[in-house]
């Protein structure tokens, strides 16, 4: 047995040229490389998840005009200088041949390089929208209507202020929400139906400020709850005495605030399950459902046999890919788009969907057998959008392979990038608090140069403020649609991490839904009520951790105290897990066995 058959059996431990950290490519892992021909990555999953999400600005919207038409239209990119940008209309349309750029290949320049000349050349489209419907402030939404400042929104109506939204309708300030129904501040949650204020709700209805709850109805301040009507702090009541107990939240402004702290509290002393997975078959991350074989996978549903995933759905055999689904299969290191019904596509961002076996793609549509293609629409055998025989085609990409790996393309920081690496940092037309990566690994701007990412500086905002959010009406009733006319100071006036924008206006079908849900007006900008959903999201990361039922801290009990009986009795409990709640967080972490005796 050779040494490169005993690493593969036995994993392999390397060091990530990017963070200089070691990590450990798995047997496994050997056996998808070579099933889809390429090496084994020489950056860690975190650095990869990175490299990826900076591909990706789903919130950073700027005004421009379209290169083509000339027509204003706000786009993920903020001007036109470095490649043309066309509005929805234009890049959707015949008017324009994705072949006419291509390019010859330069065996004297590093392929990469060559990408990027393509890159600035190909026209991009101002906003990733398919088949969508008044959504002119909305990236990355496919089959929807009436989208307003939300992003990653598919096969959904009425939906605005939210991210990670799929098959819903009337939903505001919400992240990661599916199938759900006119719901406020709904994070983490699936089938519910005018829920507010909840985190990790499923099938609720009528219900507010419910953490890890199941099947509840008309319940108010819960936790752990299965199959309840009818419960306020968790206690039963009849439904007379459960409309007085909840009296006094009379959806006023101080009334929510008091709430809100008071669910802080609640969910402080609630049992946390190891991780939200449902109806999985072995698999390992968070807030998951109806996956087989998904490890490392995180804010995802319906997949099998897929690894370091995030914001992925439908999708099979995949490895390395984030906000990527709807049936795809063997798709490795891609970011954005869906990328619908593809089939071995490697490397790609943005695609559009109907790909098969393509490289280093951007959004392209229905090719086949394409490499280091942009904007291309049913073509195949395309390289650097121009075009070749199939014979051709089959003899340049092992030459352009080899090249790759004969004269890598290598940027400032002095990382390497040979075939089989995705797509340099550097190339990328965001900064990188622009991104998705900001998001989910923040950065400060010191940090971020340090790194090698570009940093883009606020905007110096000077906004007439109107009203300031302390002299807002506590309650709806109370406000008119003279609101509509008021520029609204956000409460943290830019002194925050948020990306604050400093002050807002309240749009029609945004005050239509306050109305009706009775809900008093926020007191943040967009920007600032979205960051603070996002301190609630546990991180991409997994830590092994022991259940802490009945475990002892300084000699102090865990503070959740158990009502039933567990198989382990009064000792501690020994089950082992992969958890996104880290070691030093404060939260009672059960394994699913004890937290099924408690809670199911």
């Amino acid at each position: 047995m050779n040494s490169e058959t005993s690493n593969t059996l036995a994993g392999s431990v390397q060091v990530c040229q990017s963070c200089k950290t070691q990590f450990t490519i798995e047997p496994d892992d050997f056996g998808f490389y070579e099933k889809i021909k390429v090496q084994p990555p020489t950056w860690c999953p975190k650095c990869r998840s990175v490299r990826r999400m900076i591909w990706r600005n789903e919130r950073s919207l700027y005004k421009l005009s379209c290169s083509s038409c000339g027509k204003s239209t706000f786009s993920m990119y903020e001007d036109s200088s470095r490649f043309p940008v066309y509005c929805r209309e234009c890049w959707w349309s015949d008017k324009w041949d994705p072949l006419s750029y291509g390019l010859e290949l330069d065996w004297h320049k590093s392929f990469f390089e060559q990408v990027r000349d393509l890159m600035n050349k190909v026209p991009q489209i101002a906003l990733w929208q398919t088949n969508t419907q008044n959504a002119d402030f909305a990236n990355f939404s496919r089959d929807n209507k009436d989208i307003y400042l939300a992003y990653s929104v598919i096969h959904s109506e009425e939906i605005y202020y939210s991210k990670n939204t799929d098959d819903s309708h009337l939903i505001m300030d919400s992240l990661d929400t599916n199938k759900s129904d006119r719901c406020y501040e709904l994070n983490m949650g699936a089938h519910n139906y005018d829920c507010r204020y909840s985190l990790y709700a499923r099938n609720c209805m009528s219900s507010s400020f419910l953490f890890d709850c199941v099947n509840c109805k008309n319940c108010f301040l819960c936790a752990n709850l299965r199959n309840k009507e009818f419960c306020f702090l968790n206690k039963q009541y009849g439904k007379e005495d459960y409309l007085k107990k909840i009296e006094e939240y009379a959806d006023s402004w101080s009334a929510i605030l008091s709430a809100k702290r008071q669910f802080k509290d609640l969910i402080a002393g609630a049992i946390h399950k190891y991780a939200q997975i449902i109806a999985s078959d072995n698999s390992s991350g968070n807030d998951l459902a109806d996956c087989k074989n998904v490890h490392y996978g995180f804010s995802g549903f319906e997949m099998e046999n897929v690894k370091y995933a995030t914001r992925c759905l439908m999708t099979k055999d995949c490895m390395d890919i984030c906000h990527i689904g709807r049936g795809t299969e063997l798709i490795y290191e891609s970011v954005s788009g869906g990328a619908e019904n593809s089939q071995n596509l490697k490397f790609g961002v943005s695609c559009l969907g109907g790909l098969r076996d393509a490289e280093y793609a951007q959004y392209s549509l229905n090719c086949q057998s394409i490499f280091a293609c942009i904007g291309l629409r049913n073509k195949q055998h395309c390289i650097l959008n121009k075009q070749y025989t199939k014979e051709e085609y089959e003899v340049l990409v092992p030459k352009i392979i080899e090249h790759m790996n004969t004269m890598p393309y290598v940027d400032k920081q002095g990382r390497t990038y040979k075939y089989g690496e995705f797509f340099p940092s550097d190339l990328s037309p965001f900064s990188y608090n622009e991104t998705i990566a900001q998001e989910y690994f923040p950065l400060t701007k010191a940090e971020a140069l340090t790194q090698g990412y570009r940093f883009k500086d606020p905007e110096t905002k000077q906004y007439n403020v109107t009203l300031e959010p302390q002299n807002l009406p506590d309650h709806i009733k109370d406000v008119d649609d003279s609101i509509l006319n008021e520029v609204i100071g956000c409460e943290h006036k830019g002194g925050c991490n948020h990306q604050c924008i400093t002050a807002f206006k309240l749009i029609p079908p945004e005050l239509q839904f306050y109305k009706r849900m009775n809900l008093p007006l926020p007191r943040l900008c967009p920007n600032c009520r979205h960051y603070e959903r996002l301190a609630q999201r546990n991180p991409l990361r997994l830590w092994t951790r022991q259940c802490m039922c009945n475990l002892t801290d300084n000699k102090r009990l865990t503070a959740y105290n158990n009502e039933t009986k567990h198989s382990h009795g009064d000792n501690p409990c020994y089950n082992a897990f992969e958890t996104s709640y880290a070691p030093n967080r404060q939260e009672t972490v059960y394994c699913e066995e004890c937290y099924n005796a408690e809670v199911v």
